[in-house]
């Protein structure tokens, strides 16, 4: 079994959220899902579990940062494309989220760009042709 991963993010508005991840492609996962938490999929192996603020509480004391004001982490998605990474961005940008907090990355091999979701969630979504990463790092003798 391929290991899968569950980033928990707490959300200050559940329906918003879900409508917001339903809208960049994740599905709603009914069976780990109520009105205190959202399984949103993204793939087979990733997963995002939306959790109103009590819900959050109850898995850690630490207080929950407003991630609009303060950075907590970066979460970064691949793409199949050039034109996906933009679609993405897109889509987030049109279910209310807000498009490249951050500097686009153009590195000729690799392609990137960023979105916040309604909470402040920072993802990044990465395109990366490997063939001219290698060709590139074999040229620069590393």
């Amino acid at each position: 079994m391929a290991r899968m991963i569950f980033v928990n993010l707490p959300v200050s508005d559940l329906t918003q959220s879900i409508a917001f991840y339903e809208a960049i492609g994740a599905v709603k996962d009914a069976r780990f899902s109520d009105n205190t938490a959202a399984c949103m999929t993204i793939s087979e192996s990733i997963h995002v579990m939306l959790l109103t603020h009590p819900k959050f509480r109850q898995f850690t004391p630490k207080a929950i940062a407003d991630a609009r004001a303060n950075s907590e982490v970066l979460l970064a998605l691949s793409a199949e494309s050039r034109e996906a990474v933009d679609g993405m961005v897109e889509q987030a940008t049109g279910a209310g989220g807000k498009a490249d907090p951050g500097p686009r990355q153009e590195h000729g091999f690799m392609y990137g760009r960023s979105f916040e979701d309604p909470d402040g969630h920072i993802w990044e979504v990465m395109w990366m042709d490997l063939a001219a990463f290698e060709a590139a790092t074999a040229a620069a003798g590393r």
